[in-house]
């Protein structure tokens, strides 16, 4: 997936993109996204198996086939999304970025928390 859609809003002094990104992301039966964090807000969907995220203050949140959420941008929102489960997680993941923006970014894991250690990430 990789659309985008023109919008209208501008604010001013801030940097607004002018598209929409639309994204597929699949984790497969034992991976993970590695702990990262976002420079926009995130909307997303689970539209196949269960995923499990883990957030930077250890709260764990799983999201089942159906789900909808949001993933809060910066990098006081440092998290990690799992596939403990059987079969792929299927994710698609909207927001509005520019161009030469990274879909997310690499992060230590946050005090106390455990490191990944998934062997491929799947950012």
């Amino acid at each position: 997936m990789g659309t985008r859609q023109a919008t209208t809003e501008r604010r001013t002094g801030t940097r607004v993109p002018a598209y929409l990104s639309g994204r597929e992301v699949v984790i497969p039966p034992g991976g993970c996204t590695g702990w990262h964090y976002h420079l926009v807000p995130l909307m997303a969907a689970v539209t196949s198996g269960t995923l499990t995220r883990i957030l930077s203050d250890g709260t764990v949140e799983v999201h089942p086939t159906g789900a909808t959420f949001v993933e809060p941008e910066g990098h006081d929102h440092v998290h990690l999304g799992r596939n403990l489960g059987p079969a792929p997680v299927v994710l698609h993941v909207t927001c509005a970025l520019a161009d030469d923006d990274p879909w997310a970014l690499p992060a230590p894991a946050p005090l106390g928390a455990t490191p990944c250690g998934c062997p491929d990430h799947t950012p």
